[in-house]
């Protein structure tokens, strides 16, 4: 028996659909071009192409995992972020859409592109955000910190893929303990979901990524609690700070900051409107 290209489409999207995925016709392509060698687009020209043995059996062992609600980057091993085509795994919490805000926050935040800053990335993971400001700030060099070793392979290897590993060094630590000198930018997208609601989570998030990325204390601000005395220890006195932020945090993030010694500067909306990144500034002279 034969299978071509759309009837396998057919198939797959209707398998994914009857399991909740709100996404499946655009994950079966996705998937299927993996396969086949092709780009998502260009199946669309060629319904009429075969599958062979070896195609088939590999595309049902991706659906199989997709069905179980593993995610379509864990199964392509790659996920795409700013301008950046990033590896990902189940060690790093999956590179989103929103956090492109905090990317854009800072940008808007730097008026001279050309300064040697020295950037400092929080809970890295895959490295998306410090190195997607690095691909923007030319002549800034950057430290990505996790606790995670597994995590920082990733980013690493990121940094390696973008050509940018000269100016991104990775280290496995908690925050900024032991950490000296000063920071012009400090990034991160600290764990920030209250711990009781992780479980009720999408599956792709609740079963397949790290809960250590995304456990933030009872009240999802234990991170930016632990953060905000390191990040005003570390700021340079015209320096910036962006944290992602759950929807509704935004002002108690705020408030933690400002709690700590920091200036507040203001809040950055995600494309949908939520409030989604904070800003804040050094009190240093």
């Amino acid at each position: 028996m034969t299978l071509t290209v759309g009837s396998a489409l057919h198939r797959a999207a209707e398998r994914l659909a009857a399991v909740g995925i709100d996404t499946a016709r655009l994950d079966a392509r996705l998937l299927l071009a993996e396969v086949v060698g092709l780009s998502p687009q260009a199946l669309f020209s060629k319904p009429h192409l075969e599958l062979t043995v070896g195609e088939i059996e590999r595309f049902e062992g991706l659906m199989a995992r997709r069905e179980a609600r593993e995610p379509v980057s864990h199964l392509l091993g790659r996920r795409g972020f700013w301008t950046l085509d990033l590896t990902v795994s189940a060690a790093v919490l999956d590179p989103r859409p929103d956090t492109e805000t905090l990317v854009e926050a800072v940008l808007a935040m730097v008026p001279d592109r050309a300064r040697p800053l020295r950037i400092v990335d929080f809970g890295t993971g895959s490295g998306c955000i410090l190195l997607a400001l690095l691909s923007e700030l030319r002549f800034a060099t950057g430290l990505g910190i996790d606790r995670s070793p597994a995590a920082l392979a990733v980013a690493q290897a990121n940094a390696h893929a973008a050509g940018l590993a000269e100016r991104a060094e990775f280290r496995q630590g908690d925050w900024g303990e032991g950490l000296d000198g000063s920071f012009d930018v400090v990034v991160s997208n600290p764990p920030y979901i209250p711990e009781d609601e992780i479980d009720g989570l999408e599956p792709e998030v609740a079963r397949f990524e790290p809960r250590l990325a995304l456990a933030g204390g009872p009240d999802g601000l234990d991170c930016y609690r632990a953060l905000a005395p390191h990040i005003s220890r570390l700021l340079a006195a015209d320096g910036v700070a962006a944290l992602e932020v759950g929807m509704g945090q935004a002002a108690d993030v705020a408030a933690i900051l400002s709690g700590a010694g920091l200036v507040n500067q203001g809040v950055h909306r995600d494309l949908a409107g939520v409030e989604r990144c904070v800003l804040a500034g050094s009190r240093k002279k």
